[in-house]
């Protein structure tokens, strides 16, 4: 073998290969549907935000574009204080302290001493830095962490939020529950002593901030706003307006500019308070009702700032806050509804009157206008085009042209209206309360209200053909008709518990699920419904099936469960989000869409395969071999390496220890190399799981196999 050929097999070998089966992968909210705790700016354009499950996003334009880092954790995050662009502190759950030297692009855990959740963290420079929390702990560093030291702070209660203005002076604020007082901590020799101030509030205080020694607010429960100008040897209290939203985070970058934002996502829309004048005067600025709270701010100068909330809320203002424009996401509404066609070309709607339309398999979605506004519950379209809307204040609407207008066709009075199914663009049918079934042969121009048989709310409708159709709903109740609904005939559904989604793909075979884990099946057109086992009893919304065979549930906590088998076996795939998904929807087995709370919509193009990624190693393997998972036990990943000396076709399954296959991570033919997979198992319970590599065939030249088992342990 020539050396020109060897030096290009071995150029070749080296390149890194990722292959990724994406799973289910976040469409909206972007760049994350998990809460944001914390935001920190360095400069006008570079930026971070952490948040719940370990989520850290990093901008360097302002936050036109966010990129998610690996932060090492999934515990939650609730503080971050960066330098300058490339030393940077992040603090959570646990008694969790990362830090990284570059910017984000590694961060490294750090020994914090306490299991408390640390809820702050303020560094002065890259050397000097304390974080707070539970207990009353403070910890102090001198070394950017790489020692943590625990201060005495005279206290028990929780510590929120602090602030350092240097590597001297410094606040420390939270909540003494048992003494009802808004704790304020001051120190003026770097933590050796902490001395008590008095805030003159009851209410819990959760963030401060400080612009030099002597100038300083806090915020905290109830609206409050307490302002000092002597270092806190005296607290003023100050008016921000609504007395009843709790403020969370406070930013000033002089003594007279600052904001301040809260909210209440159960009570109350998120608040934005603006004061040019050291809060002798707030301003409310912009205040939608979102319902969502905001828990954190942060500004470089007087004009330019972000606050970030749940739900991954991003919001940027480069004018003082005079505007604040949301970054990324398209809405945070509760979704409902979805209803593909084809692979590319799909439509969504939810709370707040909001229609999102896609035409390019949701890579964008574009918020689309009705004249009728509503709560939207659900959505059916047969076509590109032709596609129709209904909502729990009883109202109907129509389009014809992929929802560039949308037409009202009727307010129906008598009863909410939730499930609808079209399976032409002239006949349709709509479900909802007190038993109401409604019906059109004319695409919308005339609805028939239709004999139910039943005063139950109705959730969930599937049709197959202009006749053959089911109807689910409360108390287990099931509806069949083969007449088009002139006729609807209860059948025996075996449970008392609600049922939600129902999905027929000819007029026999059929699934219906609903609370506590239900899913019911049927091959005879509804004759007999058998109860299948789902493996959760959290409650599944919606269901969708494509053949008889490949079907999806999803529901309650973000729960998605897949079945290649007509059900006789469910595998939960992994979302990555912990919120209710409403609907579901596939147009063959690969191209799905789930939607639900938070404005989340998930997407797969490969049926909800597990994401794996699998990287080529630099390595010429004399032998086949399949290398012990590491780490071991994991939690929620770990990375498998195996080898294959020849062109081989390579299938590597998981199976539970009921020998019931999982995933497959690797089903393709693989050319001569050493491979690692990194396999993430997060929604899968704890427990024992095997892993199997079948490789080599006679078509490779030497009739060769290898199968090898090993044992892996998932470790919650």
């Amino acid at each position: 073998m020539n050396k020109i050929y060897l030096l290009f097999i071995a150029f070749i070998l080296f390149q890194l290969t990722t292959l990724a089966q994406q799973g289910w992968f976040l469409q909206n909210p972007l760049p994350t549907g998990n809460n944001l705790r914390s935001v920190d700016f360095v400069n006008v354009t570079t930026g971070w935000a952490v948040g719940d499950d370990g989520t850290i996003l990093r901008t360097t334009d302002g936050g036109t574009n966010w990129i998610s880092q690996t932060s090492g954790t999934t515990e939650r995050l609730l503080g971050v204080c960066f330098t300058d662009v490339n030393n940077g502190t992040a603090v959570g759950g646990s008694g969790t302290v990362i830090r990284t030297t570059d910017g984000g692009t590694t961060w490294t855990l750090q020994s914090s001493g306490t299991t408390g959740r640390l809820w702050g963290v303020s560094f002065t420079d890259s050397d000097n830095g304390t974080a707070v929390g539970d207990g009353g702990t403070i910890l102090n560093t001198k070394n950017g962490g790489t020692t943590w030291t625990q201060q005495s702070s005279g206290t028990t209660a929780s510590l929120v939020g602090v602030s350092f203005t240097d590597s001297v002076n410094g606040t420390a604020v939270g909540d003494d529950y048992f003494n009802e007082v808004g704790l304020i901590l001051r120190t003026t020799d770097g933590g050796t002593n902490w001395i008590q101030q008095i805030s003159g509030t009851t209410n819990p205080l959760y963030g401060v901030s400080f612009t030099d020694s002597d100038n300083g607010t806090a915020v905290g429960y109830g609206n409050t706003i307490l302002r000092t100008t002597n270092g806190g040897t005296t607290w003023s209290l100050q008016s921000g307006g609504e007395t009843y939203i709790p403020l969370y985070g406070v930013s000033f970058t002089d003594s007279d500019n600052g904001t301040v934002v809260g909210g209440d996502s159960g009570e109350s829309h998120y608040i934005i308070l603006r004061t040019t004048d050291g809060g002798k005067t707030w301003l409310q600025q912009s205040i939608g009702k979102t319902y969502i709270a905001l828990y954190s701010v942060n500004f470089t100068d007087s004009d330019n700032g972000t606050a970030v909330g749940e739900v991954g809320t991003i919001l940027r203002t480069t004018n003082g806050g005079t505007t604040w424009i949301s970054q990324l996401n398209v809405t945070t509404h509760r979704l409902f509804g979805v209803s593909f066609t084809d692979s590319d070309n799909g439509t969504v709607v939810g709370y707040g009157n909001t229609i999102l339309r896609t035409t390019n398999g949701g890579t964008t979605w574009t918020p689309q206008q009705s004249k009728t506004a509503g709560g939207w519950r659900g959505v059916s379209f047969t076509d590109a085009n032709n596609g129709t809307a209904v909502s729990l204040g009883g109202k109907i609407i129509r389009t014809t042209n992929g929802g560039t207008t949308w037409a009202a066709q009727l307010i129906y009075t008598n009863g909410r209206l939730i499930g609808i199914s079209f399976t032409d663009s002239e006949n349709g049918t709509v479900v909802g309360e007190y038993g109401t079934i409604l019906r059109t042969t004319d695409g919308g121009s005339t609805w028939v209200l239709q004999t139910s048989g039943t005063t139950d709310w109705l959730r969930g409708v599937s049709f197959t053909d202009s006749d053959n159709g089911t109807a689910v709903g409360a108390n287990g109740i099931i509806l069949r008709t083969t007449d088009g609904g002139n006729n609807w005939i209860p059948q025996l559904s075996g449970t008392t518990e609600g049922l939600q989604g129902v999905s027929f793909t000819d007029s026999d075979n059929g699934t219906a699920t609903g609370h506590s884990g239900t899913i019911l099946r049927t091959t005879n057109g509804g004759t007999t419904w058998e109860s299948q086992s789902s493996g959760t009893t959290s409650g599944l919304w919606g269901v969708n099936f494509t053949d008889s065979d490949n079907g999806t549930a999803v529901g309650s906590n973000g729960t998605i469960l897949r079945t290649t088998d007509a059900g006789i076996t469910w595998v939960s795939q992994p979302s990555g989000t912990t919120s209710m998904l409403d609907g579901v929807s596939f147009t063959d087995t690969n191209n799905g869409t789930a939607v639900g709370d938070d404005g989340t919509i998930l997407r797969t193009t490969n049926g909800g395969v597990t994401f794996v990624e699998e990287k080529e190693i630099d390595v010429i393997p004399t032998k086949y071999k399949l290398s012990q998972n590491f780490p071991n036990p994991f939690n929620p990943s770990t990375k498998i390496r195996y080898s294959v000396p020849q062109s081989s076709n390579v299938l590597i399954k998981v199976f539970d220890i009921l020998g019931n296959e999982i995933e497959i991570l690797v089903d393709e033919q693989k050319t001569t190399g050493t491979y690692e997979i990194t396999w993430y198992a997060e929604s899968l319970p704890s427990g024992i799981y095997f892993y199997r590599i079948q490789a080599g065939s006679p078509s490779a030249g030497s009739g060769q196999s290898f199968v090898e088992t090993k044992k892996l342990v998932l470790l919650r």
